[in-house]
């Protein structure tokens, strides 16, 4: 419901102002970017900051405990702003709200609307208060909705799917986004022009499984022909896939990752190493296979850039298994690695499983994992000393007005380390948004180096 401002001349009633909170995934991103576009299109003025804002919007992630823990501090956050001043509207949207929407509204009853994962296109509506009605379906927008990119002007997300046909034991998107829905080619083509035109030159393809695309559709090597048709469009310098599954690494697939205009980066999420618990996890490669892959990836793909996600503490990893993940670690040495503690999800395959690690001990597994992993990290970042890279640019370094910031073809957005450097004497601006780095400095994640005129 609209408000008449406060002081507005003639009684005449202003855009409401609203702001956005996103939390979780590059996939909840997109869908806050589409939000604040249909939002902006609706006629809603959109601000950043939630202490500006008539209506606060807080896009939830539900997919793990952490997650959930930080969407329900984020709304008592902004529901104290609301206690302040009772005229604000909160409204709650995303996955969270889809997996436990009566849990939250008992926790969160200040909350003045609720929306789940299959109304974002119509959030309009849901902010004034309207009846929404329509298909029962999990959203997925095209080249046709309206979208405001929030992402530094030089690279953009591109969501390809929505949902997953997989059955991993420990995962609860498919019961949150249900089964895999892939937009078309035509459509994720034209929305890739559309951003070349506005000066993006790095684009991000997403999903939940990025190298199952098309194959709802009917598409054989999906992902290869969609990548065949963005290398050829106008403007664009580098693409980059994200969320592959481990046993669709296809060669078709690693052919096409030779074009000097795709980045040769993996982010392959093997969970484990053990057997067994790869087999309880309803997952693809154990360890042994997973190196097989990596050899094969490396053999094709000379300095290609590998990223991985595990779980440690999942139920039955004892000390022999875990002894197993650290040995994988070590032996695979890859390029960037995020670890997660195993979260109880109700609903999937290993939620009746016993929890027979400890929270404490887990925490424990996920450091000394991410401590070999962080010197890894640190020796290869020393490999860059002394040569030059490409880096594509995404701002200055806050709080140093010197410094750029930016990021190599093996380096993703957001989840990877950064490389920092600076102009030489009397530049006071990078001449493009791709430039040539050298390196000078190395840490365990983050490079330094100085423009190549």
């Amino acid at each position: 419901m609209t408000r008449p401002t406060r002081g507005a001349p003639g009684g005449r009633r202003a855009a409401e102002k609203i702001a956005l909170i996103s939390l979780g995934c590059a996939k909840n991103l997109v869908d806050s970017e589409v939000m604040l576009g249909t939002l902006k299109k609706s006629g809603f003025v959109i601000v950043t900051r939630a202490e500006d804002a008539d209506v606060v919007i807080v896009n939830t992630c539900g997919f793990i405990g952490p997650a959930r823990m930080e969407a329900e501090e984020t709304l008592g956050t902004v529901l104290r702003l609301k206690e302040k001043d009772p005229r604000k509207k909160i409204v709650a949207a995303g996955c969270y709200v889809e997996r436990d929407r009566p849990g939250l509204q008992k926790k969160f009853p200040g909350v003045d609307a609720w929306t789940g994962v299959r109304s974002f296109d119509r959030i309009a509506a849901i902010v004034r208060g309207q009846p929404v009605s329509g298909p029962d379906r999990t959203f997925l927008y095209s080249d046709a909705s309206p979208r405001l990119v929030s992402t530094p002007g030089t690279w953009a997300y591109v969501k390809v799917s929505e949902g997953c046909s997989h059955s991993c034991g420990f995962c609860a998107i498919p019961l949150i986004k249900g089964p895999y829905v892939s937009r078309s080619l035509a459509s994720i083509v034209r929305e890739v022009r559309t951003l070349a035109g506005l000066g993006v030159k790095e684009i991000d393809l997403i999903s939940h499984d990025t190298t199952w695309f098309g194959r709802d559709r009917g598409l054989r090597d999906g992902l290869v022909k969609l990548l065949e048709r963005l290398v050829r469009v106008e403007g664009v310098a580098w693409v980059r896939f994200l969320y592959g599954y481990p046993g669709e690494i296809t060669e078709p697939l690693l052919e096409i990752m030779a074009d000097p205009k795709i980045c040769r980066y993996f982010d392959i999420p093997f969970q484990h190493s053990d057997p067994g618990l790869i087999k309880a996890m309803k997952r693809g490669l154990d360890g042994v296979r997973a190196l097989r892959l990596l050899d094969r990836i490396r053999a094709k793909l000379p300095g290609a850039a590998v990223r991985t996600s595990l779980i440690v503490g999942f139920p039955g990893e004892g000390r022999r298994e875990f002894a197993g993940l650290r040995n994988f670690v070590r032996t695979a040495r890859f390029d960037h690695l995020g670890v997660f503690t195993y979260s109880p999800e109700r609903g999937t395959a290993a939620f009746g499983r016993t929890d027979t690690v400890e929270a404490a001990e887990k925490e424990r597994r996920r450091g000394e994992i991410m401590d070999i992993q962080a010197n890894l990290s640190l020796e290869r970042n020393r490999g860059y000393l002394g040569r030059q890279v490409e880096v594509i640019v995404e701002c200055r370094e806050t709080g140093d007005s010197s410094l750029w910031v930016g990021r190599g073809r093996f380096q993703a957005p957001e989840v990877d380390g950064v490389i920092r450097f600076d102009l030489p004497a009397g530049m006071t601006a990078h001449p493009s948004p791709i430039v040539r780095v050298e390196i000078t400095a190395a840490g365990a994640y983050d490079l330094e180096g100085r423009l190549v005129p």
